[in-house]
């Protein structure tokens, strides 16, 4: 092996290493103050400053999240929230796709389609969901098309902007090498649109778990939601917090896929990095 390879074995060692380190940082930082709320949360509760009735303490949230596993009700309750919010948010970003890239490609369909949409996206879904329910019963139909509705603006828009944003030289280009419309589509439209869609799935994330506690909120028998209901009923509170911090994490597991998918798919970009 010559010294030039294992000049360069090195650095690339070193480099890695360094790598680590940094993303290591980067999580123990991000841990700081979750952690230091948890101690302060539990020693106010624990000197008798926050009420127990109203701020269970860390311990007792922990400790009512371990019964709830053991029994397997937080799994039935778990499983059935996921496979609402999977279909609503899979149905919502189908055609918020779709029809972003409609209106995006077409000005004619722009004119027909985009005030209609943009006035139904400044309606709150609060003053919908009572129609959803009137309209489709209390069954699963209304709680995954609630949350399609809620996945649907946030892509939609983010679509057409990113598509609108591309620089038309590229349309040009595409033009003078008769480019057919699935290939504008697949080779410059979703690639130069790309950072938008990736940011409209994390927002269509967001906006799909917010209506999926809404749904089960106001009327269902099963899922996080309405575990988190009946124990206020009953002023559990650590129940209602286990369900939150349930909530919680369910969307900063999926929005850490997406940017996760964004370090991937957006290398490319030559973006500030403070």
């Amino acid at each position: 092996m010559s010294t030039q390879t294992i000049v360069q074995s090195n650095a690339i060692s070193i480099k890695k290493k360094k790598t680590n380190s940094k993303k290591s940082k980067i999580f123990f930082r991000g841990l700081f103050l979750p952690i230091f709320i948890l101690f302060l949360w539990q020693l106010l509760g624990t000197v008798g400053v926050l009420p127990a009735q109203l701020f269970s303490s860390p311990l007792l949230i922990l400790t009512s999240f371990i019964e709830l596993i053991q029994s397997g009700e937080l799994a039935s309750h778990l499983q059935i929230s996921l496979t609402r919010a999977i279909l609503g948010f899979s149905l919502g970003s189908f055609f918020g796709l779709l029809v972003g890239i409609i209106v995006g490609m077409n000005k004619r369909s722009e004119e027909y389609l985009n005030p209609t949409i943009q006035m139904l996206r400044t309606i709150p879904l609060l003053a919908i969901t009572p129609l959803f329910i009137m309209w489709f019963g209390f069954g699963e139909l209304s709680k995954v098309l609630l949350i399609a509705l809620g996945a649907f603006f946030p892509l939609y828009l983010q679509t057409f902007l990113g598509i609108r944003n591309v620089d038309q030289k590229l349309y040009d280009v595409a033009q003078i090498l008769e480019y057919s419309r699935l290939e504008k589509i697949t080779k410059l439209m979703i690639p130069g649109a790309l950072p938008n869609i990736l940011l409209g799935i994390r927002l269509a994330l967001s906006a799909a778990w917010m209506c999926l506690v809404v749904a089960e909120l106001l009327g269902a028998d099963r899922g996080v939601g309405f575990m988190i209901q009946d124990a206020r009923s009953f002023m559990q509170t650590d129940i209602v917090f286990v369900g939150i911090i349930i909530f919680a994490l369910a969307g900063k597991i999926s929005d850490s896929i997406v940017r996760f998918l964004e370090n991937r798919l957006l290398k490319w970009q030559d973006s500030f990095k403070a």
